[in-house]
């Protein structure tokens, strides 16, 4: 679903020259998995996801998301994805269930099919005792919640969440990771970026450890620790990126 080769992004700084926040990256994800990126902040993790989205042109290297080229066909690719940030950015004046109507309205949902996917959403998600409300008045973790229903109301293939649960207390953390594994077990492809480590234990099928912009290493856990000789998922992180433990 997801297919990589030599992607690069490079930025210009008047201080500090050409920046490289994505070097050569290569890799695939594949249908009902949830493959994790895991590096520090800094490491071009969300640079790395906002050119698979579209978002970022990037510098060189080429990348198909649910079988679209993100250069010559990004509307297609758009079409197929949902994101997620950390930042649950909503129209404040508008309420829960008048911003998840209209993005499904973006997407060209027939009517009588869009509402019975907010239903749905809603039910799984716990949004209907505050679907009226207006953004605004809502706590974080429910923001979040409305935003991952705005996210996949379309029932895109493939979603990228980038930092999903930064900010969020422990329950409405929990709410984000159950619904992450609920897409892999619909058989979506699901790229998780995070710096957390036991997020990354608990969810990933596959981990790509990103830093300095590169991939420094792609496996399963057990196939990490087996490379590194470590067994604490810090101790794996730092000797694959070259750092001391102490």
């Amino acid at each position: 679903m997801i297919q990589t080769d030599s992607l690069c992004k490079t930025f210009t700084d008047r201080k500090r020259g050409v920046i490289h926040a994505v070097e050569n990256v290569t890799f695939s994800c594949h249908p009902g998995e949830i493959f994790g990126v895991l590096g520090p902040n800094g490491a071009g993790k969300t640079t790395l996801l906002r050119m698979l989205a579209t978002i970022l042109e990037p510098t060189c290297g080429s990348a198909s998301v649910a079988g679209f080229d993100i250069r010559a066909q990004a509307q297609q690719v758009r079409q197929s994805i949902g994101f997620l940030t950390g930042s649950a950015a909503l129209y404040e004046r508008l309420t829960a269930r008048e911003v998840v109507t209209y993005f499904g309205q973006l997407f060209g949902m027939e009517p009588n099919a869009l509402s019975r996917r907010i239903e749905e959403l809603f039910t799984e998600l716990g949004i209907h005792a505050f679907a009226d409300s207006r953004c605004d008045k809502l706590s974080t973790g429910q923001k979040q919640r409305v935003s991952i229903a705005r996210a996949i109301v379309h029932s895109p293939p493939v979603i990228f969440f980038d930092e999903p649960t930064s900010g969020l207390d422990i329950v409405a953390a929990r709410t984000v990771m159950r619904f992450i594994r609920r897409c892999r077990d619909e058989g979506r492809t699901v790229v998780f970026s995070t710096h957390i480590m036991s997020e990354v234990e608990a969810l990933c099928d596959r981990i790509a450890i990103i830093y300095q912009g590169r991939i420094a290493a792609i496996g399963t856990l057990e196939e990490l620790r087996r490379q590194t000789g470590k067994s604490a998922i810090e101790n794996v992180f730092l000797s694959l990126i070259g750092e001391s433990e102490e």
